[in-house]
């Protein structure tokens, strides 16, 4: 029986933000588990993955850029280490998947199907992967847990039509990409966070949720106006990232 993909709350945490497992202390600092419809880990590969060999973190007006090769310990040793605090968890849980390659990506969703509390699965893809690829994904992983794809802008409403045709649940804003120099002069790729980014997310929901996409806003979500924004254009839930990582001081209220 296909699992429900709904939210008690509408403001959630992007992949990438908060770890791989809800903690606490963090949670409490960022105002409590009531702000919070879900969590969302952080991407997670069928092998583990070492972090990129030149991070990076490089501003600009209204942002900055990050490249940290998606490091992560590996399916099974993610398992090992978080399925009870999953478990035991008062948010449901979206695990985020690194969804390259179908079979592995399969593999995982399957070894998922019997752990408590994973309400969907949320599937990530490198940067040009094809059409073709996402959408094996999708008919390889059909089953019990919902499927959330995360899409850059660009393929949202050019292959999102399809992919909630054919069955996937829901479709989420990936973190656009771009390139910036370093102070040495070297040219850095990466996900692209900060406020600027609201704009075209916004559109991109409306025109989402105008030809009936179950979307997910996400992309420089910073203050409850925002988050509100998202909603009132047809967003059915909302992420944030950058914004967790401001000073609680320095930050406004999430949206309740």
């Amino acid at each position: 029986m296909k699992r429900d993909l709904y939210f008690s709350k509408s403001l959630i945490n992007a992949a990438g933000s908060l770890g791989f497992g809800p903690d606490l202390r963090v949670l409490k600092e960022l105002g409590g588990l009531t702000d919070f419809g879900a969590f969302v880990t952080n991407p997670i590969s069928l092998r583990p993955r070492l972090p990129t060999a030149w991070p990076a973190l490089i501003q600009f007006p209204g942002g900055f850029l990050l490249h940290t090769g998606l490091p992560n310990p590996g399916f099974k040793n993610v398992l090992k280490k978080y399925s009870a605090k999953w478990k035991r968890s008062d948010l449901p849980m979206i695990v985020h998947l690194m969804a390259d390659r179908p079979e592995e990506t399969q593999q995982m969703v399957r070894g998922l199907e019997n752990i408590e509390n994973v309400m969907a699965v949320e599937l990530g893809f490198a940067p040009l992967l094809s059409d073709d690829i996402i959408i094996l994904n999708l008919e390889m992983c059909l089953g019990e847990i919902p499927l959330i794809f995360s899409l850059p802008h660009e393929q949202v409403l050019s292959l999102g039509p399809r992919l909630i045709q054919h069955g996937a649940d829901a479709i989420s804003i990936a973190s656009p990409r771009g390139a910036l120099y370093d102070k040495d002069g070297k040219l850095v790729t990466g996900r692209l966070y900060g406020q600027s980014l609201f704009p075209r997310s916004l559109d991109v929901v409306h025109s989402a949720a105008m030809i009936g996409i179950p979307i997910i806003g996400a992309g420089g979500v910073w203050t409850d106006a925002d988050a509100e924004s998202m909603l009132k254009a047809g967003a059915m839930a909302v992420e944030t990232d950058a914004q967790l990582w401001v000073p609680r001081d320095a930050s406004v209220s999430h949206l309740p």
